[in-house]
């Protein structure tokens, strides 16, 4: 996405998850602010359709492409058909995801293999997909969403918590492959913090009530537009939010105090009043009918978005004052134990 002669080229994008949500909005960002050629990656083809038609209304390209994440093949061949219709690929963005709402000992083992499957497999697919491509040239941005859960696991998330600690992993390995080969291929995580989408209207739920976002509520428009600016300029990591950044940067000064903390508040706090309805329809193995849109039903909370970047600054420092603050620990029960 770097300009041509002084002048900036309509970049050639894939979104992953890109019928709803920060997907759906990270879509129509890019068709509006750059009026980009955009694959459009998800399993309804309805919904896809309803977002091309979005994306040309606002003056991009489109093309649909149903398919699940958890196969590789599928996102081969989607990947090509985007070549093939619009050029190279210039940013391949990782949004897909589902997950299972409820306790550890209540979710099952089919269950889990299926968040494993999308949320951590269909994202390290989704990289190994654009890195065939843009390794040819050496050239292009690749970009997952992730989430300050990647840090921090909440109660009540296991499955979605480890899917995304999974692709952090997946991802830091990557970092020092690329580095190592000199590559010039742009390699960013955007984390999120708790964005209005549609996900807690369909995701599995084994809860007595109704999910919603825990914390501060961000609308997906906003992230989108920090996701295009991260394309843009890609650096290892952005966290989005204040809330984010402090949950990350908490887990990693004081973990055990964070457990009790989210023992006493993530439960009943990601849980409205409302009684969860008995085998509702959710979208864990096949798409929900008429609910794919951008925003969830948390009404419009107008919070400020913060985009903190670059993050190893504060990851470093967040690691050295842990470093400290356990030497400190070790010298003082080193000093009770001579006595």
């Amino acid at each position: 996405m770097q300009p041509t002669n002084g002048v900036q080229k309509s970049p050639v994008i894939c979104i992953t998850g890109a019928s709803a949500g920060v997907g759906r909005a990270t879509a129509l960002a890019f068709a509006a602010y750059r009026k980009a050629s955009i694959g459009l990656m998800a399993r309804s083809s309805d919904a896809l359709e309803e977002v091309k038609a979005e994306v040309e209304r606002l003056g991009g390209r489109a093309l649909v492409l149903p398919l699940d994440v958890a196969d590789p093949d599928a996102l081969e061949a989607a990947a090509d058909q985007v070549e093939d219709a619009f050029g190279p690929i210039d940013v391949w963005i990782n949004v897909a995801m589902v997950t299972v709402f409820g306790p550890v000992h209540a979710v099952t083992p089919e269950e889990l293999k299926r968040v494993t499957e999308v949320t951590y497999l269909g994202s390290a697919y989704g990289i190994q997909t654009a890195l065939r491509r843009m390794r040819l040239r050496d050239s292009g941005t690749i970009l997952q969403v992730g989430s300050a859960l990647a840090y921090r696991s909440i109660p009540l998330q296991s499955a979605y918590c480890a899917a995304k600690h999974a692709v952090t992993g997946f991802i830091d390995s990557l970092h020092s492959e690329m580095i190592h080969d000199n590559s010039r291929i742009g390699l960013t995580t955007v984390h999120l913090p708790a964005v209005n989408t549609p996900q807690f209207d369909w995701a599995r739920s084994h809860m007595p009530r109704r999910a919603r976002p825990m914390g501060t509520i961000f609308q997906p428009e906003d992230i989108a537009r920090a996701i295009l600016h991260a394309a843009e300029n890609p650096r290892r990591e952005y966290w989005l939010g204040g809330s984010a950044m402090q949950a990350i940067l908490g887990n990693f000064l004081a973990p055990g105090f964070a457990d009790r903390y989210l023992a006493n508040t993530a439960v009943e706090g990601q849980m409205t009043e409302e009684r969860e309805i008995p085998g509702r329809p959710d979208n864990l193995y096949h798409p929900v009918d008429g609910l794919h849109r951008t925003r969830g039903r948390f009404g419009l909370p107008h919070n400020s978005l913060r985009l903190t970047a670059p993050s190893g600054t504060a990851r470093g420092l967040a690691m050295a004052a842990g470093l400290i603050l356990a030497g400190g620990l070790g010298f003082m029960i080193s000093r009770s134990a001579h006595r």
